[in-house]
Formats: C-alpha cells, structure tokens, sequence
C-alpha cells in the first residue's frame, strides 16, 4: 500500500528565490546603509487603476443589498465577464463565443489545473529557459517531461524539427524569463506540427497587453489552425495589477477534441467539480478591466513599466550588451559580460552597485550565463539601478 504521490519526491528544491532572498538578507545586515535597487521582482508595483477600484467598491456594495447579493457564482464564470472577455478577443478579429472563455482564479491556478485534462501517460515539451511551475506541476503529475533548450543564436525562440516528441507543448509568448516574442510564422510552424502530430498546445499568454508591435500576435488563436490544437491561459496580474486580486481566464475552442473527447465539454465537467466560481466582487472589478476607460488606465500603467525596461535596453545599449525582451515584454534578458556565470553576475552586481536581478540558471541548464531583469519596479529605481550599471559595465 502506498499513499503519497511519490512523484513528489522527485522535485529539485526551488532554491532559486529562496538564493537570492538569502544572499539580500546577508549583505543587508552587513551594509545597513546600503540601498538596493530591485530588478528582479516579477510582482508589479503600481496599484489598481480607479476603474478597477470603482467596480471593486460597487461589487462589495451589490453584496451589502438583498437585491444585488450574489452567492455561488457559476463555475465557469459569471457571464457578463465572460462575454466580456469574448468581446475583447472579437475586437481584436480573434472569433470567440462566451462558453470558450473559463474564468480563473489565475493563469498559474489554472496552469497547474489544466493538466487534469490529459491522461497520466502523456508526455510534455517544455521550451527552456522556463517559468519553474511548468516542470515542477507535471512532475507532480507523473508526466513525462521533454526540455528543449534554446539560446540566443535563435532569439530563444525555437522552432519545431519532426523527431520533436511532444502530446502537450508549453508556448509562452512574450516569454518569461527571456522577454522573446514569437511572429504569427514562427507560431504557425507550432500549431502546424500540434495538428499534424495530435499534440495539444498549452499557451501561456500572460503578457500579452505588453505587445506593442502589430504584426506580433497577442493570442494563438491569431493563427489559422489554432481552434484545434490549442488552449491558451491569460492572467490579468500584469495586464492590470491584479497580483494580489487574483483573476485570470482560459480560452478553450468547442473545435478542440482529441480521441472523441472534447477538451471544451471537459473542462465544463472539470470546473463543475473541482470549483465553486470566483467572486463576484473580483469578476466585477475584472470586467472593468475592458471599459473604454479601464483599458486607457491600465496602458498608462504599462506604458511606465515599458519604459522603464527602455531604459534598462539603453543601459545595455551603451555598453554593448546582448539582451533581447523589453520592447514587447516586461523583462530583458541579457548575456552575462565576460564569460561571467548567472550567479556570479549577481553577486557582482549586489556586492558593486546594489542591483538585483534574476539569474538564468534558475529557470534551466541553458540559462546558465544570462541574467533577467524586471521592469516592473519604480521608474526611480529603474533609472538609479540603469545608471549603476552603465558606469560598471562601461568601466567609466
């Protein structure tokens, strides 16, 4: 008899976060007067738009009325978010009905979720570097686990080669940690190869609203084909602060069906089951979100954390340092200067100017040498932390 998921005991410890938290901390006690310039949060730091605040107050007024109070809300999602949400994607020429569109409790619930829906024995194809929950949630799940590394000949945007083994294939475009963006070319070899292959593409679309350039698609679902290979997972954490609020969505076409399952009905079931609905209060806050006026609002949020990864761009500009990311996503990921390894730039650039980033090396082998940073701090800090490195990159 055996009760424990064994497959537990099969995960690497995430010391990623917990190195960077302990290597702080100890150069903090010993320079108390130091300040420290915070690159390598992925948290954002400006607080709810007054659209999305005015929704909220109004949401927890409703609850205070016999009239408006709400209860269970339905499992899928209320409906007037999700034919909000269908509205935003037909705006966009992306054609959805409201019962394709899942609301969540967030992309990363939901990314851990999602994976009910396939049999123990399927095997996954995760593109590394990689957000660490994609490996660690199907090492949970006993799946078999295929890493494709990538790097920087390719833009770490890789492309898909016929002996690729893959039943579910993680996609995240803009991509953490690199900031790379797949064209709707490069996307159509993927979703070509899914339908040829059987394989079911997992798109994590959580930086979307980061895109800037129009040719650049924002959903698969922009790519011909796509209804019946893939299944996109969107979050409205970065889009519109909602880290602490937590909401997201899943876009499941009805033309998805693999083996005479249909993944749109099952995932009804799944919901149905597992979930109780996600607040009204918050649902109510998130389709504000898709107002004329909230969507001017949380721009002009992202819009300052843009520039500050422009200014981290100029920095790296200015001292010849390979990166790419930034432009159409909150993270700039740059090669480490003189062959140095992920961890030992960070600790050069603690111990020297006071900056903290991300190292490569935590989100797979063939991060090691590269580095993240995160635009999603002040615009102060930003631009203190870009001088900083400037003038010790620069050697001036």
């Amino acid at each position: 008899m055996s009760i424990p998921n064994k497959h537990y005991g099969e995960l690497k410890d995430s010391y990623l976060f917990y190195n960077i938290a302990q290597k702080v901390k100890k150069y903090s006690e010993a320079h108390p007067d130091k300040k420290l310039y915070r690159l390598g949060i992925g948290d954002v730091s400006l607080p709810l738009c007054d659209a999305v605040i005015k929704a909220l107050h109004k949401g927890v007024d409703d609850q205070a009325a016999k009239d408006s109070f709400h209860g269970y809300m339905p499992e899928c999602g209320a409906p007037f978010l999700r034919e909000t949400i269908a509205s935003y994607y037909n705006k966009r020429g992306v054609n959805l009905t409201s019962e394709e569109v899942f609301v969540s409790s967030g992309a990363s619930d939901e990314l851990g979720d999602i994976i009910d829906m396939f049999d123990r024995n399927t095997s996954v194809l995760i593109m590394e570097p990689a957000y660490p929950a994609y490996v660690d949630a199907n090492v949970m799940a006993g799946k078999k686990i295929y890493h494709l590394p990538t790097g920087s000949d390719e833009g770490f945007l890789p492309l898909p080669k016929e002996d690729t083994v893959a039943d579910v294939i993680y996609i995240c475009s803009p991509n953490n940690p690199t900031g790379a963006v797949y064209t709707k070319e490069g996307l159509k070899q993927w979703v070509d190869f899914a339908n040829r292959h059987g394989s079911v593409i997992l798109f994590d679309a959580a930086y979307e609203a980061f895109i800037e350039e129009d040719e650049l698609p924002r959903s698969i679902f922009e790519i011909e084909g796509a209804r019946t290979c893939a299944i996109e997972i969107c979050s409205f954490s970065k889009t519109a602060g909602f880290t602490g609020t937590r909401l997201g969505y899943t876009v499941i076409p009805k033309d998805l069906e693999r083996e005479g399952m249909n993944f749109n009905s099952m995932w009804v079931r799944n919901r149905t089951t597992k979930t109780n609905g996600v607040s009204y209060i918050i649902q109510v806050g998130g389709a504000a979100v898709f107002t004329d006026e909230g969507q001017k609002q949380i721009h002009e949020n992202i819009n300052i954390y843009k520039n500050n990864a422009k200014i981290i761009m100029e920095a790296l500009d200015e001292v010849g340092i390979w990166y790419c990311g930034g432009k159409n996503a909150p993270y700039v990921w740059m090669k480490c200067p003189d062959n140095m390894g992920s961890w030992e730039f960070f600790d050069y650039l603690l111990e020297n100017i006071q900056v903290i980033g991300t190292p490569g090396e935590g989100f797979g082998k063939c991060g090691e040498g590269f580095f993240r940073f995160s635009s999603f701090g002040s615009p102060e800090d930003t631009a203190e932390a870009a001088h900083r490195i400037k003038k010790l990159l620069g050697k001036g």
